[in-house]
């Protein structure tokens, strides 16, 4: 792996990535719409949007796409940069949120689909390979937007809702175990085109999974029962005057298992994800 292109390498998962990518001695173009001061200079790091324009090397030996998968397509499609290999980040929102009773999450899981299937036409027909990963509720970063801004919360006002009901199944997979995942597909035959889930070794409630994050922190927080009809009673009333409140469909996934099966990783890939037991410091890492 001599030369390698990494979209969204200062993002979540991208940032465990590349020093993956670094210690495998490979070339590393990585590309951000803004590299943070902390990035890692042994990189060469590109500014830039997906959807401007981007000086980037026209050969690489791999290229992967950590950052939004539709706008990556789009781009992919029409680039002159061409690579043999191509391992892409997608979300088991394609498959969780296609039903959903929420406008929003249907047309999020439709870009993802869609995104999917450019992804894999247009490297057949410039004759590359992908592989697309299918990642749960990626943690570990500080940057996802589901359990860190819960932690915050909590650290700050020392409380944290104890969810009632809310007994639907997670699989939170942390975002340096899916970085490994990227790194074993670009390297495995078995691997060319095809798509993998990717979720944690545990499985959890989603109380369960609140609760345990709240209780990682280097604070006590106290835990306040909140049925969550009552939560969804008095979403249901904020919405109606124009506040924002979670939306329905979301209180009602609480409810429901949303997992991965990891069989064909841990199969083709040796993936081996870790439980979920997480770090106060992982929840401040992405200030």
């Amino acid at each position: 792996m001599a030369v390698c292109l990494l979209f969204g390498g200062s993002g979540a998962i991208g940032r465990f990535l590349l020093p993956r990518l670094l210690e495998q001695g490979a070339q590393v173009h990585a590309v951000s719409r803004a590299p943070s001061a902390s990035a890692d200079p042994a990189a060469h790091w590109i500014a830039g949007d997906l959807d401007g324009g981007l000086n980037l090397p026209l050969v690489a030996d791999a290229i992967f796409s950590c950052g939004p998968l539709d706008a990556f397509a789009r781009w992919y499609a029409s680039a002159e940069t061409g690579a043999a290999r191509v391992v892409a980040v997608s979300s088991m929102s394609a498959c969780s949120k296609q039903n959903s009773g929420d406008a929003a999450e249907r047309a999020l899981a439709t870009r993802l689909r869609d995104g999917e299937r450019n992804l894999l036409a247009a490297a057949a027909a410039r004759g590359a390979v992908v592989t697309i990963l299918r990642p749960t509720l990626v943690y570990g970063a500080g940057l996802d937007h589901s359990l860190t801004p819960i932690a915050r919360r909590a650290q700050r006002w020392r409380l944290f809702p104890r969810l009632l009901g809310a007994n639907g199944l997670r699989q939170p997979v942390h975002a340096n175990d899916v970085a490994a995942a990227c790194v074993a597909a670009v390297a495995c035959p078995a691997a060319a085109g095809r798509t993998y889930e990717l979720g944690g070794a545990e499985r959890l409630g989603f109380a369960t999974m609140i609760e345990r994050t709240c209780r990682s922190l280097d604070v006590a927080c106290l835990a306040v029962p909140v049925p969550l009809s009552l939560l969804a009673g008095s979403a249901r009333i904020a919405r109606a005057i124009g506040l924002t409140a979670p939306s329905a469909a979301l209180l009602a996934r609480l409810r429901e298992d949303l997992l991965a099966d990891n069989r064909a990783a841990m199969a083709d890939l040796d993936w081996h994800p870790r439980v979920f037991v997480p770090a106060a410091t992982r929840w401040l890492a992405g200030r």
